[in-house]
């Protein structure tokens, strides 16, 4: 089933999404994760991929790997940056055969062209959703940024490009992680303002360590809210204390987003199982769990 039909239905949409493994050892991993994951019935799961020129067939057989193994409905994830239109329409033609209806459409990032041929025919994400979009063999999502992208001057000149995006044919956006609902529920009434009205899934991941941290506000510009930050702080080196204080964070914020109209929630899972699962259960009340509100996680900070 294709994401959009999911979607039209109303309910809640939950997913997982994972990376290509690099080592053996990362392999079984990944599928570990991967049967312990379905066993929580997700409506989709991605798997991502980089710019290089490569990673997008180690993409297209582990999407087809965990569809027919697995039984799981895929979104293939396709940067366009490093590809001709030739080598995009090999690599659509794979995942075609393969049964996977749903692609990401990604621009992919820069700086991982380093060493590859110049030679490539897209500059930006909204010219492969164009293309994909008038193949019409797949539900075609895209990218969005609730703080902006990183390389945009503003979040409107950001929401500017991300219309584009959506009129070339993306038919629903997955956010980059934020850990404060404030930015995507903002994002929405941005969005809205612009014209733009497909449905926007959050995208949610625990923050597992104080480097981990360091890496999303120093790489990835997202915003730290001080309660998470100082409740990091506290439990770092407490292995089992912050597992507890990040999910439960996590899980009082997709609760939050839920009840302010999310269409559901799409969770990044570094290839792990854990913490997903028990967000999912916190947000369903499995086990007798239930997700407290957020400033009650924030209070354990």
């Amino acid at each position: 089933m294709k994401v959009t039909e999911h979607l039209k239905t109303g309910a809640k949409i939950f997913s997982f999404e994972f990376y290509p493994p690099k080592t053996e050892q990362d392999s079984v991993r990944f599928f570990d994760a991967a049967r312990e994951l379905k066993e929580l019935n997700p409506d989709f799961v991605s798997v991502t991929n980089s710019s290089n020129g490569a990673l997008p067939y180690r993409t297209v057989a582990l999407s087809g790997v965990l569809k027919a193994e697995l039984g799981l409905e895929v979104v293939a994830h396709l940067t366009c940056v490093a590809h001709t239109r030739a080598e995009i329409g090999e690599i659509c033609s794979r995942l075609k055969g393969m049964g996977i209806k749903n692609i990401l459409a990604l621009r992919g990032d820069i700086h991982n062209l380093e060493g590859l041929s110049p030679r490539r025919d897209y500059s930006y994400a909204s010219q492969l959703t164009a293309d994909l979009a008038a193949m019409g063999d797949f539900s075609v999502g895209g990218a969005c940024y609730p703080e902006k992208h990183p390389e945009a001057p503003t979040l409107e000149e950001d929401i500017s490009h991300l219309k584009e995006k959506v009129a070339a044919g993306a038919e629903y956006l997955i956010t980059q992680l934020f850990f404060d609902n404030a930015f995507y529920f903002r994002f929405l009434e941005k969005t809205a303002a612009a014209g733009i009205s497909v449905p926007i899934l959050p995208g949610l991941m625990p923050i597992t360590g104080y480097k981990q941290m360091q890496n999303f506000t120093q790489m990835m510009k997202v915003t730290v809210p001080a309660a998470l930050r100082k409740g990091i702080e506290r439990w770092d080196g407490d292995k089992d204390g912050l597992f507890k204080f990040s999910v439960d964070y996590a899980s009082a914020q997709a609760a939050e987003l839920l009840k302010g109209g999310a269409p559901g929630l799409h969770l990044y899972t570094l290839n792990r199982s854990r913490a997903a699962i028990a967000i999912l259960r916190n947000v369903k009340g499995g086990e007798g769990n239930s997700a407290k509100p957020l400033k009650a996680a924030e209070g354990q900070a």
